[in-house]
């Protein structure tokens, strides 16, 4: 049996996460996350591959408000009832999927444009955004999506990384790969083998490896370049499928929206098949 060893949000695209003790399970993954992401003139997204200072704004999620914090600059509150405060619709990309936002303000983009040093805009997933996971690795059953790069929800485990900063020239710590769920108690690499996941009334299934871009590689406090991981992992984790370096399973959720994830949860966890019994 498996632990549930820690969780994470991250309300805008990119900018800092959160980790919080529980989380409500939502039909596009964790309450909350990237729900929110910050757009060039084209609409396109942008992350810490091209603005790593997105990495120094640190997001909380209040009663009533988004509020983004940075060095030097002060607060700033974004509503969240979007009927108190409703936005122009903004065509925006992510990656080849054309997608939906409401834009946050004209205070907001410039509180943004500031910290980044480059004209940009703040937007929101518009509701009921017509976004969906690539149905050849999530199935046929839609896995709509907020502003992840592809997947609802994002599985690591922890003996994983424990097996790979020993080889490393300095540890790294698991914030680095940007998860949702962390896992304890699972020898390393067996992400790679399981199905699903059941926590409580939850059950999640791993339907592809996640493909690693150069994030991982940033201070996940400062945007700072600092260890790497990518040279290291190429040697013994690169996808000739997926042409990619692979840390990480992308998750879908079978079923459970509603449910409560808590830090310290018992995990049962199912293996394919033909890999390994259920434990």
């Amino acid at each position: 049996m498996a632990t549930l060893s820690a969780l994470f949000f991250y309300p805008v695209k990119s900018m800092r996460g959160i980790a919080c003790p529980q989380a409500r399970l939502t039909a596009t993954g964790l309450e909350w996350d990237r729900q929110w992401m910050v757009i060039d003139s084209n609409g396109t997204f942008l992350s810490q591959r091209t603005q790593p200072k997105l990495a120094q704004i640190v997001p909380e999620v209040r009663a009533d408000a988004l509020v983004l914090t940075a060095p030097g600059m002060p607060a700033l509150a974004v509503p969240l009832n979007m009927l108190s405060a409703p936005g122009d619709a903004v065509p925006v990309r992510v990656w080849k999927d054309s997608c939906a936002g409401v834009g946050q303000g004209s205070a907001a983009d410039a509180w943004v444009s500031q910290v980044l040093g480059t004209a940009v805009r703040l937007v929101r997933a518009a509701p009921g955004m017509a976004r969906t996971a690539d149905r050849k690795f999530a199935g046929a059953t839609p896995a709509p999506l907020n502003f992840p790069d592809g997947y609802p929800l994002l599985v690591c485990n922890q003996a994983s990384l424990a097996e790979l900063n020993p080889r490393l020239p300095a540890e790294i710590p698991i914030e680095r790969f940007r998860p949702n769920l962390v896992l304890e108690g699972l020898p390393a690499w067996a992400e790679d083998e399981i199905d699903s996941i059941t926590l409580g009334a939850v059950t999640l299934r791993l339907v592809k490896p996640c493909t690693r871009c150069a994030i991982p590689s940033l201070d996940h406090l400062t945007g700072d370049p600092s260890t790497d991981p990518l040279p290291v992992l190429r040697t013994f984790r690169w996808s000739k499928a997926l042409h990619g370096i692979t840390f990480g399973e992308n998750a879908v959720i079978e079923s459970g929206v509603g449910e409560e994830l808590r830090r310290g949860m018992a995990c049962r966890v199912s293996f394919e098949a033909a890999a390994a019994p259920v434990i």
